[in-house]
């Protein structure tokens, strides 16, 4: 990448290739969000690191994040992912993403979808930032605390104001990429892909 990327972006070559190809750039896909929903609950407590250096295990572990078949695991299968190392062995975080299956089914059976519900919390269109230095990046917005809010009221866990801002950034809906870096300038354009 030309330019200079955000700095928390550095440090390592997966932090570089989530900053340059996945964070920020907006997502509509239904289960794109839905894992990255599952993903950022998972983190809460610990750092996006340790979640990202096990995201693969993740995918393996939660049927690729298949919401039925979640919705279904039972004590077995909660059993088998609590002695999982390749995963974060949190039981209220299991049970969460059990939980969060369930209310992502009955949110589609509600004929509503994942994405729409989270993106009408910015009008379905990305916000985009102007930050010019990490510091001035908030952890929590007026949009992510109502979002926040709206999932719980629809039975979802794991998903506090914090958790749900670093949900909308890493899934577009803002873009919190430091004007020095070159991906906002690609973001705001739509030029950039996942």
């Amino acid at each position: 990448m030309n330019g200079q990327r955000c700095p928390w972006g550095e440090g390592f070559d997966l932090y570089r290739q989530y900053h340059d190809r996945e964070w920020g750039v907006p997502l509509f896909a239904e289960r794109a969000l839905f894992e990255l929903l599952l993903l950022e609950g998972a983190q809460a407590g610990l750092s996006w690191a340790t979640i990202l250096k096990k995201r693969e295990n993740y995918r393996r572990a939660f049927d690729d994040f298949d919401p039925a078949r979640i919705a279904a695991y039972d004590e077995d299968k909660i059993a088998a992912l609590l002695a999982d190392p390749g995963i974060v062995r949190n039981r209220a975080k299991i049970a969460a993403a059990i939980g969060n299956a369930r209310a992502c089914l009955a949110l589609q059976a509600g004929g509503g979808s994942l994405a729409d519900f989270l993106w009408d919390f910015v009008d379905g269109k990305p916000i985009t930032n102007q930050w010019t230095r990490l510091a001035g990046i908030p952890a929590r917005t007026a949009q992510s605390d109502a979002m926040s809010k709206a999932l719980q009221k629809a039975g979802f866990s794991f998903v506090g104001s914090t958790i749900c801002y670093a949900l909308m950034q890493s899934a577009g809906l803002v873009n919190d990429h430091l004007i020095s870096c070159p991906r906002h300038a690609e973001i705001a354009a739509g030029l950039a892909r996942r």
